[in-house]
């Protein structure tokens, strides 16, 4: 059992990726796609058959506090939802609505965009007997839990970095058809590292395979092949992990952008050196790094995905993180929140994630709220570290165009607190509505699950 919690753990930990907001994939389709075409929403931008979406009719959240994420100040204001679209904000007085239209009143409540956390494994639960861990369905169990906390918590949309087979691409479909409760899923497939590295050391070649989440490839052909792998499986991304070579990791940055994804890294040192050079577009974790890596990140616009929440956990719980040889340096809660300021100070874009495994996912919203203080302890304000959670984070999932903020057009995912989380982040703990993609899923803090409606009318033939 110790040596399974130990590979648990150091699976958890691995991924480093770079964000393009600087830089430009090397083949980004969507320049010949006509704006009025439908698309997919997500990172893979698929056409899809036109017509409606989301639930029929409006919803409207009246006269509530408006944090819409874009960075303009909190306003009183009515917020107007048609299917699965932001319509319109009015203001706090207004009726400029249909008739059958449902209204919630969220008066003296604070209303922005859902939460979204960028480094999830959601097949990934507590400590498991051999045969929990390598099954699908037990695989799945976990990670529908998962989704119940985070949707619970206010998160909207999670980034999978790694999990089981198929599972995460599964859920991403039944939450998209609304036949679940959850989070918008966007997954990355299989965990791409080289033979030994992070997440295999000292576990045999057949559990690595059995597992599930990991995928080794060997020099630049296999790489690339393994990223072609997880597209074909449906990646919204590509996540790598040390150790690999400068060409390795070049390969597979390269064949991720040229189909149109992006790449998250999990590295440390000088693979972060290599990773960055290469164009990767997100760094994952708080691991050294050189100033001169972190200016290049600047430079590049290469994001940053600290999350250091789950250090905090081992740190608190363990002493220390043992026994991995992708983790041979000295680090603290001190210096991770360190490296945090320090990509501030440069002008690094950083995210928020909270990659919670075993059965940290059961501390939520404390842990995720925890993180946003980490940011705060580093310089940002309440309201910038709300802002990180949302408008940062869609842009890091490469959906700015269509989550992350409060505007008219962008997709439904909103949260109601019954509180001022722009000035008190405790107040995240406050749930009372949650809507997704047009949806109300969360209610007075509870899910919300309607009665099935027949799809036709049957009555057995006469005998």
């Amino acid at each position: 059992m110790k040596k399974r919690t130990a590979w648990i753990l150091a699976m958890s930990f691995g991924c480093v990726a770079s964000m393009g907001i600087a830089q430009h994939k090397a083949q980004d389709r969507r320049q010949y796609l006509d704006p009025q075409t439908q698309v997919t929403d997500d990172p893979r931008r698929v056409p899809v058959k036109p017509g409606p979406r989301g639930p029929e009719g409006t919803v409207v959240l009246r006269g509530g506090r408006i944090f819409d994420g874009t960075g303009a100040p909190v306003r009183e204001g009515t917020l107007v939802i048609e299917r699965n679209k932001i319509s319109r904000i009015l203001p706090p007085q207004a009726t400029d609505w249909p008739k059958d239209a449902r209204v919630i009143d969220v008066s003296g409540k604070t209303v922005l965009p859902g939460l979204i956390d960028l480094h999830t494994h959601l097949s990934r639960g507590e400590d498991q007997d051999f045969a929990a861990s390598i099954s699908d369905s037990a695989s799945t169990l976990i990670a529908l839990e998962k989704l119940r906390y985070f949707i619970e918590s206010g998160i909207t949309s999670v980034r999978d970095v790694a999990s089981r087979s198929d599972v995460p691409f599964r859920l991403k479909a039944w939450v998209a058809q609304n036949r679940i409760p959850g989070p918008r899923v966007f997954a990355a497939g299989q965990f791409i590292t080289g033979e030994g590295g992070h997440g295999t050391e000292g576990v045999p070649d057949e559990l690595v395979r059995m597992d599930g989440e990991t995928r080794v490839a060997s020099g630049p052909d296999d790489w690339r092949q393994a990223v072609r792998e997880q597209f074909h499986n449906g990646a919204d991304l590509i996540k790598l992990g040390s150790h690999f070579t400068a060409e390795e990791v070049q390969a597979a940055v390269d064949e991720a952008h040229e189909l149109g994804l992006k790449v998250t890294v999990d590295a440390e040192t000088f693979y972060i050196d290599r990773a960055v050079e290469a164009g990767a577009d997100t760094i994952e974790h708080p691991l050294p790094r050189s100033e001169q890596t972190i200016r290049l990140m600047a430079k590049k616009g290469i994001a940053a995905d600290p999350t250091l929440v789950p250090y905090m956990i081992i740190f608190d719980t363990s002493g220390g993180y043992f026994d991995t040889t992708s983790r041979r340096f000295t680090f603290s809660k001190e210096a991770n929140l360190e490296m945090l300021r320090r990509l501030k100070r440069a002008g690094v874009k950083c995210g928020v994630g909270t990659d919670l495994i075993g059965d940290w996912y059961r501390h939520l919203p404390t842990v995720y709220i925890t993180e946003l203080k980490q940011f705060v302890a580093a310089g940002w304000s309440v309201p910038e570290a709300l802002s990180a959670a949302t408008r940062t984070n869609a842009q890091i999932l490469d959906m700015d165009d269509r989550l992350g903020t409060l505007e008219s057009g962008k997709l439904a995912d909103i949260l109601v607190i019954a509180g001022q989380p722009d000035i008190d982040l405790d107040d995240l703990d406050k749930v009372d509505v949650v809507i997704r993609d047009g949806n109300v899923v969360v209610e007075h803090g509870q899910i919300v699950i309607p009665r099935h409606v027949p799809v036709r009318e049957w009555k057995p033939a006469a005998m």
